[in-house]
């Protein structure tokens, strides 16, 4: 007999904080690489074997391979003119990688991207819960470019590029544009499709040659060297608070209006049609008893019969973290 009584809801409180959020923002690792760390087993919370969906409370004491973890480090907040050939990613094994060219001793990662051919400013911070609302196109935050394409413009070229391009299926967002030289445009967007401008005057006929972002928001690039960075000013965080404050998280900010999601039940008679359909529609033959596709799923295991361990999280030892993280704040 089901038990159609109703769970109660658990409220958390509100100085709680999720476990791989945590560790997430000492700066340690980001909250799926935590996840992993968690899974295997080398997170305790009191001394306790850690689970996903813990929370933390304040006084809790938390450690990772035996090692405690200090307390969350400070937010921080940067703005930093990108070179040409520098990608904004925070993959380690790049070596044109932001974050490797700008060697800061926390970990911190960039809010968006800049094309790897293009420069200009981006902001890089360790505080996660503000990057989708800045990110979100429904929020109408600014990003101001100056393009150099290669061939004279025309009032034509301003006007469709002001009202919208077709591109990746898609009309973009109405922007402000003005002419600024004879192959100069100025452009303000509040939309962030890949590689967007260039497809634009692509689709123009037009091909950039110079693509440099000079604001986001309220904070401009101003005289700040290229390959250069420097901490956003107290006013400018606060700001860009107040402008965040009543900024959606989540995906209902985005013009893109989305079909509402299908209940549970239907969505699985949907996959299971699916299955029964196979490739382009075409009905799959039930497998014969016997055949390899009857058999049942074998568990991973390695060359020697042994079960395969989850993949390891990049950072490796949290001792071995720390010690990295304060010599590099030493500048040995």
């Amino acid at each position: 007999m089901t038990n159609n009584k109703k769970q109660p809801v658990v409220k958390h409180a509100d100085d709680s904080v999720s476990l791989n959020k945590y560790i997430s923002d000492s700066g340690f690792c980001s909250r799926r690489d935590a996840d992993l760390y968690i899974e295997q087993g080398r997170v305790s919370i009191n001394g306790r074997q850690a689970h996903k969906g813990n929370r933390v409370q304040p006084g809790s004491s938390v450690e990772i391979d035996g090692e405690p973890m200090r307390k969350k480090v400070k937010t921080v907040y940067i703005a930093f003119n990108k070179p040409v050939n520098v990608t904004s990613t925070t993959d380690t094994k790049d070596t044109t990688s932001i974050t490797r060219y700008i060697g800061f001793p926390q970990r911190i990662f960039p809010i968006g991207r800049l094309d790897k051919d293009s420069e200009g400013l981006i902001f890089l911070t360790n505080d996660g819960d503000i990057v989708n609302k800045i990110l979100r196109a429904g929020n109408q935050h600014e990003k101001e470019y100056i393009v150099t394409v290669d061939k004279q413009l025309t009032p034509e070229f301003v006007r469709q590029m002001s009202e919208g391009v077709r591109i990746l299926g898609e009309m973009t967002q109405p922007a402000k544009v003005s002419q600024e030289g004879k192959t100069i445009l100025r452009i303000t967007l509040t939309q962030g499709l890949n590689r967007q401008i260039r497809r634009m005057c692509q689709e123009l006929d037009y091909k950039v040659t110079k693509l440099v972002r000079i604001r986001i928001m309220n904070v401009s690039l101003g005289k700040l060297p290229s390959g250069h960075w420097r901490y956003l000013t107290n006013e400018e965080i606060l700001t860009i608070q107040k402008m965040v404050s009543d900024s959606s998280k989540t995906a209902e900010a985005s013009f893109i209006k989305k079909e509402a999601k299908k209940p549970f039940t239907e969505r699985k008679k949907e996959t299971e049609k699916k299955k029964e359909q196979g490739p382009k529609g075409k009905a799959v033959k039930p497998a014969k008893p016997g055949s390899r596709k009857a058999a049942p799923a074998k568990e991973k295991t390695g060359r020697r019969g042994e079960k395969q361990e989850a993949p390891k999280p990049k950072n490796g030892s949290y001792k071995d973290y720390r010690k990295s993280a304060e010599k590099k704040k030493s500048g040995r």
